[in-house]
């Protein structure tokens, strides 16, 4: 494996970087999952875009431009002859001192892995998830916005290590007012009665690019989608319930804190959109 790291290539043991890095000191950077497909990169032009709203937020000047990112990108998945598979695309602060300050950080860093990645095995997609939720709320907007996708992910790991402790695979994270907000790594939907909802981004939910584009595919399969606060309740007394991210892609939930979602296996709502979502992946993206 060749790992990109500022315009150059390395192999895994050599891909080093400064233990003075603010990315390893202090979670100072932000990130990207992205995934390839049939030798083409999956909605690589919403992932550069989204880095970089990341990269302004919070006051990281990007030392490539989206375009140069996007070659990048792709020049990463060619040397690795990556066709199907996960890419990683980080960017911190670069190294400065002991302080907090990040203005002591005068070179940010840039760094491609492309590799492979499976959150979770075949038969868990078939059958579904079990899930709980956890006592760890998601980021205050007033803390670290969870639009962020930033390198300190420990609030998503502590609610990660809850639900490996109740026996989980995932949990459900609830904002500070106790509406739901999103899972550890994924947004999280119900369907009831016809409709399609899943958590408004205020909060607490990230902008994911897998949710907007099920939000897409649902409403041309004629489903009226919406974005209210959802309490556990939605949840426990929805038909059907799925999660979506790049990682995970969509995978079914069928029990929640103890009770069963719908008919306690995939329903025809979340089976539909997982076939449009990988037709359509195998055909778009950006060519490697």
């Amino acid at each position: 494996m060749k790992i990109y790291i500022d315009g150059k290539y390395y192999d895994q043991k050599n891909a080093k970087i400064s233990v003075f890095d603010h990315g390893l000191l202090y979670g100072d950077g932000i990130f990207e999952g992205i995934r390839a497909y049939n030798g083409r990169v999956f909605k690589l032009a919403e992932h550069v875009e989204r880095l970089f709203c990341s990269a302004k937020a919070i006051l990281l000047t990007m030392p490539l431009t989206p375009e140069q990112v996007t070659r990048a990108v792709v020049d990463t998945c060619r040397t690795n002859k990556i066709r199907d598979g996960y890419i990683r695309l980080v960017v911190t602060r670069g190294a400065g001192t002991l302080g907090l300050n990040p203005y002591k950080c005068t070179h940010p860093a840039v760094i491609i892995i492309a590799d492979k990645i499976q959150l979770y095995a075949k038969e868990v997609y078939e059958r579904g998830l079990d899930v709980v939720t956890v006592a760890t709320t998601r980021n205050l907007h007033s803390a670290l916005n969870p639009a962020i996708k930033s390198l300190n992910y420990l609030n998503n790991i502590m609610a990660k290590i809850e639900a490996i402790n109740a026996g989980c695979e995932e949990a459900i994270m609830l904002n500070g007012d106790g509406y739901v907000a999103e899972c550890t790594a994924d947004n999280i939907f119900i369907a009831k009665s016809g409709q399609l909802q899943t958590p408004p981004l205020a909060a607490g939910a990230l902008h994911g690019i897998t949710r907007g584009l099920v939000m897409e595919l649902a409403r041309q399969n004629g489903l009226a989608v919406s974005e209210p606060n959802l309490t556990r309740y939605d949840l426990f007394t929805a038909d059907e319930c799925f999660l979506t991210g790049t990682g995970a892609e969509i995978i079914a939930v069928v029990k929640i804190d103890g009770r069963v979602i719908g008919r306690g296996q995939p329903g025809p709502v979340t089976g539909k959109l997982v076939a449009q979502y990988h037709q359509l992946t195998q055909v778009s993206g950006e060519p490697i």
